[in-house]
C-alpha cells in the first residue's frame, strides 16, 4: 500500500493557482500531482473562501496574538526557572538555619493548597517524622539519669564500665553496662579515661590539634572554650551550651536546648561574637557538634583558630568543666524547676552571679567580670 502524500501549505497554494489559471483540465493537474480531482476542488473552494483575509487586518492581529503568546510563554518559563532556583536556595538555607523542631512547627496540617507531603519536602523533613509521637520517659529512667549526672559531675573520669558498678553498689538500680552506655550517650557525656585503639587516627571529618599546650594565655579573648552539659528536668532533660573566656573565667555566652544538636552551638557562638568580639582561638572536645561543617565554617569565617582536646583528656578543657561543676552543685541541684523557662531563668541568674559576684581564688578573689573588662580596658588605654 502506497503511503499517502502530504502537501505543505505553500505547495497547495501553488497547485490551486494552476487550477485557477484554467490552462489545463482538473484531471491533468490532478494526474501530474497524483491528487484526486475531488481533493483539488475542495482546495480551490477553500482557497477562494479565505482569499479575502489576505487583504484584511485579521492576519496582522493573529500574528500579534501569536507573538504576544510566545512572549508570555518565554516570561513564564523564565519565572518557573527562577522560582525553582529560589525554592532550592530557600530549602538549603532553611535546613541549615532552623532546627528540626522549628521546621516541624511550620507544618500547616489544615492547609488545603499544600499537602503535608509537599510541605515536608519544602522544609526538608522526613514525612514520617511528622506522625511520630515520642514515648514519654519513665520515672525510673529519669531517676537513674539524675544519679548518673550527679556521679559524673563529681567524677568525670567514670565511664560506662565503672558507672554501673557505682549505681548498683550505692543505689541498687540493677542497671547493666549496655543500658548505662545508652543513657550516657543520650546525655552527651563520656568518661575521661584512656580507651582501646589509642594509636588509631580518628575518623571524624574535621579533627584539629590541641593548640593550648604550652601556650601563655595572658589576656581576655585570646582563648575561649565551648562545651555542652546535661541539665536534668522533672520530666526529662535539656542541654546547656556555654562558652568561657579561658583567661578571666568569664562566661561570654550560653544557651539551652531540648536537643543535642549543632544549631544551638552555632547560635551561641554567633551571639557571643556579636556581644564580645572574636577570640583568637576556640577550644572544644571532639564531639559531633564540634566537628560539623556548620561549627567549622562559623569559626573559619571569623578567622578563629580551631583547637580540640585530645581524646579522653579531661584537663584539656578544664575551665568549662569546672564551671559546669560549680553551676550544678551551687545552683542546679538546689533548685526546683518545672520547665525550660524556669531553667533558663535560674541559669541566667547563676551566670550573672558567677560573672559579677562570685570571687575566684585563682583570680586573687576578683570576679571574672573584673578581670575580663578590667583587662580589656587596660589594654585599650595602653594602645
Amino acid at each position: 500500500m502506497e503511503k499517502r502524500r502530504n502537501f505543505k501549505p505553500e505547495e497547495k497554494a501553488k497547485i490551486v493557482i494552476e487550477v485557477l489559471k484554467e490552462e489545463r483540465t482538473l484531471n491533468e493537474i490532478a494526474a501530474e500531482y497524483e491528487i484526486h480531482p475531488n481533493q483539488l476542488s475542495r482546495w480551490k473552494a477553500e482557497f477562494l473562501s479565505n482569499a479575502g483575509r489576505a487583504f484584511s487586518k485579521e492576519t496582522d492581529e493573529v500574528e500579534k496574538v501569536k507573538q504576544s503568546y510566545e512572549k508570555e510563554k518565554d516570561e513564564l518559563l523564565r519565572q518557573i526557572g527562577q522560582l525553582s532556583y529560589e525554592v532550592t536556595w530557600l530549602k538549603k538555607n532553611l535546613a541549615n538555619s532552623k532546627s528540626h523542631e522549628d521546621r516541624i512547627n511550620m507544618i500547616e496540617k489544615d492547609n488545603k493548597k499544600l499537602s503535608i507531603s509537599r510541605q515536608a519536602k519544602l522544609l526538608s523533613l522526613n514525612r514520617t517524622s511528622l506522625y511520630y509521637k515520642p514515648v514519654p520517659v519513665d520515672g525510673e529512667e529519669l531517676l537513674i539519669k539524675r544519679l548518673i549526672d550527679e556521679i559524673y559531675t563529681r567524677h568525670p573520669e567514670y565511664g560506662y564500665r565503672r558507672m554501673p558498678t557505682i549505681l548498683n553498689r550505692d543505689y541498687h538500680t540493677g542497671i547493666n553496662r549496655k543500658r548505662t552506655r545508652r543513657y550516657m550517650r543520650e546525655m552527651g557525656i563520656h568518661g575521661f579515661c584512656p580507651g582501646p585503639n589509642l594509636s588509631k587516627r580518628l575518623h571524624s571529618k574535621y579533627v584539629y590539634p590541641y593548640l593550648l599546650r604550652g601556650l601563655n594565655i595572658d589576656r581576655p579573648n585570646q582563648v575561649w572554650s565551648i562545651d555542652i552539659t546535661y541539665c536534668r528536668m522533672k520530666h526529662g532533660f535539656m542541654y546547656m551550651t556555654a562558652i568561657i573566656d579561658w583567661y578571666s573565667r568569664y562566661i561570654v555566652g550560653f544557651s539551652l536546648s531540648n536537643t543535642l544538636d549543632k544549631t544551638s552551638v552555632v547560635e551561641t557562638i554567633k551571639k557571643a561574637i556579636k556581644k564580645h568580639g572574636t577570640p583568637e582561638i576556640m577550644n572544644s572536645d571532639q564531639g559531633s557538634q564540634f566537628t560539623s561543617d556548620e561549627y567549622i565554617n562559623i569559626l573559619k569565617s571569623n578567622s578563629i583558630k580551631i583547637s580540640m582536646d585530645g581524646k579522653h583528656r579531661a584537663l584539656d578543657n578544664q575551665r568549662i568543666e569546672r564551671f559546669f561543676r560549680s553551676y550544678k552543685w551551687e545552683k542546679l541541684y538546689l533548685e526546683e524547676y518545672e520547665n525550660g523557662h524556669q531553667l533558663y531563668k535560674i541559669t541566667r541568674e547563676y551566670i550573672e552571679y558567677y560573672n559579677n559576684v562570685r570571687p575566684h581564688q585563682s583570680l586573687d578573689n576578683q570576679t571574672p567580670a573584673q578581670v575580663y573588662y578590667g583587662r580589656i580596658y587596660n589594654l585599650s588605654t595602653a594602645v
